[in-house]
C-alpha cells in the first residue's frame, strides 16, 4: 500500500532482462492503491551489509500498468547497480512510496509537439510516458529520441515502441502520433549523431520537418549532466523557457540522476 512518508516498503521482482552487458530491466509486482504520474521517479534499492542502499529510479511503465518497470546501467562496482543486476524472479527490492519528478505533463504547457530527448538509460522516463492516453490527448504528436554509442543499446526503446503498436487499445489511441528516431554516435545506423549537434545545425530540420519553435514545441530531457546542460542552452538559445510542477513552461529536464 501506498505511503505518503519515508517509510521503506517492499515490492517482489516478477521478470528481469538482460539487454546488454551494460543495461538491464526488471519489473516488479505494483503495490495497491499506489498512484504516481507517468514519467516520476522513485527511490529503490537493496539492503546491503544492514544498511538501507537507495538511488532514484525512474518508473519506465505507464501510470495504469499492474507493475512497475525499471531500466537500468550495470556498473561492475557500484554499491548499488553490482547487487541490482543479480536480480531473479522472486527476490524483493525496497523503495520509498513516495513518486516525484519534473518530467510529467503537467510541468510543460499545452503546445502541438512534444519531444523528448534521451542519451542511454535516460530513455525510461518516456516509456512510461509516451504508453499514457493523456499523453495524445495534450499533444497531437510524440517525437521520441533516444542516443547512444551502439545499436545493440537502443533495444530496449525500440521493443516498448513496437509494444505500443501491437495493443489494440494503445495503438488506437496512438496511431500515427508518435515518431522514434533512435540515434548512435559510434555505431553507422540509420540515424547517425548527436541530436544536439543536429539542432545547432539544419539537420535536425532536415530530419524532423521544423525547427524548435516555442509557440507549438514542448521538450523534456533526460540524460547525462553534460547532455542536460547542452540541451538546456540551446532550449533557451530558441527561446524556450524551463518549467516546473508549480510553474509550467516550454522545456523541462530531470536532474535526480546525476550528481
Amino acid at each position: 500500500m501506498q505511503k505518503e512518508n519515508n517509510a521503506l516498503n517492499q515490492l517482489e521482482v516478477s521478470k528481469v532482462h538482460h539487454w546488454t552487458p551494460s543495461t538491464f530491466s526488471f519489473s516488479c509486482i505494483r503495490p495497491d492503491n499506489f498512484r504516481f504520474r507517468s514519467g516520476e521517479f522513485v527511490m529503490i534499492g537493496l539492503n546491503i551489509d544492514g544498511k538501507s542502499v537507495l538511488r532514484a529510479y525512474s518508473i519506465a511503465s505507464p501510470n495504469w500498468h499492474e507493475e512497475f518497470e525499471f531500466y537500468s546501467i550495470k556498473v561492475k562496482d557500484g554499491p548499488l547497480t553490482s547487487k541490482l543486476q543479480q536480480l531473479k524472479e522472486g527476490d524483493r527490492i525496497i523503495f520509498r512510496g513516495k513518486p516525484v519528478g519534473t518530467l510529467v505533463n503537467d510541468a510543460l504547457l499545452e503546445g502541438k509537439r512534444l519531444f523528448l530527448f534521451s542519451t542511454g538509460t535516460g530513455i525510461a522516463p518516456f516509456t512510461s510516458i509516451i504508453r499514457d492516453p493523456e499523453t495524445y490527448e495534450k499533444f497531437n504528436e510524440v517525437i521520441l529520441f533516444q542516443t547512444c554509442r551502439h545499436i545493440n543499446e537502443l533495444e530496449f526503446g525500440k521493443r516498448t515502441v513496437e509494444s505500443i503498436f501491437k495493443d489494440d487499445l494503445l495503438s488506437e489511441i496512438v496511431s500515427d502520433k508518435l515518431r522514434f528516431f533512435p540515434t548512435t554516435t559510434r555505431e553507422p545506423s540509420q540515424y547517425h549523431g548527436r541530436v544536439t549537434d543536429w539542432l545547432k545545425s539544419k539537420k535536425f530540420e532536415e530530419v524532423i520537418g521544423n525547427d524548435l519553435n516555442p509557440s507549438e514545441d514542448r521538450v523534456m530531457i533526460c540524460g547525462s549532466i553534460a547532455m542536460l546542460n547542452e540541451f538546456k542552452e540551446i532550449c533557451l538559445q530558441k527561446g524556450l523557457v524551463e518549467g516546473s510542477n508549480s510553474s509550467p513552461g516550454h522545456f523541462v529536464i530531470e536532474k535526480a540522476f546525476v550528481d
